[in-house]
């Protein structure tokens, strides 16, 4: 099975557990020491730990850059890449990975970009569950197809 380091998993998702408690520096600091002890070869950690170290960012270009790491290591995952972490489908990472992306380049008002990574979540979108992260993912995706016609009614003088 691909990516079944699994002390490397269990700092990694430590780590993530300090960033979402509120912690969001030092959960910072704990993810970046991770990515930098973390193979180059070992995709799905990277694309797990970008994915993180995106929301812990202060600046919103960090955070797009994150993002942009993030799908870039994804695109070397197999089925079963994250399977370690209880992530049975690496393809339903794919649609968050997009609207993360999406959004960010919506708020650095990379319109053309946003769209292109859209229209690219919500394609991938039908691999998501029935469930709450699956209804999550897809009430994002929703949300900002909303924000973004909005944005571009006001930027072409609509509204």
């Amino acid at each position: 099975m691909k990516g079944e380091d699994v002390e490397g998993w269990a700092v990694i998702t430590e780590a993530i557990g300090v960033a979402l408690s509120g912690e969001k520096g030092q959960g910072h600091k704990l993810l970046l020491e991770s990515w930098r002890a973390t193979a180059s070869s070992n995709h799905a950690q990277r694309c797990v730990l970008a994915h993180y170290l995106a929301d812990t960012e202060e600046e919103l270009a960090k955070e797009v850059a994150w993002d942009e790491a993030a799908l870039g290591e994804y695109r070397h995952l197999e089925e079963d890449s994250l399977a370690s972490i209880g992530v049975t489908s690496a393809r339903g990472f794919e649609p968050s990975l997009r609207l993360n992306l999406a959004d960010g380049y919506h708020r650095l008002d990379k319109l053309e970009a946003a769209r292109e990574q859209l229209a690219a979540g919500q394609a991938c979108a039908a691999v998501l569950g029935n469930d709450g992260y699956g209804n999550m993912i897809r009430t994002g995706l929703s949300n900002l197809a909303q924000r973004m016609e909005a944005t571009g009614n006001r930027k072409s003088g609509v509204i």
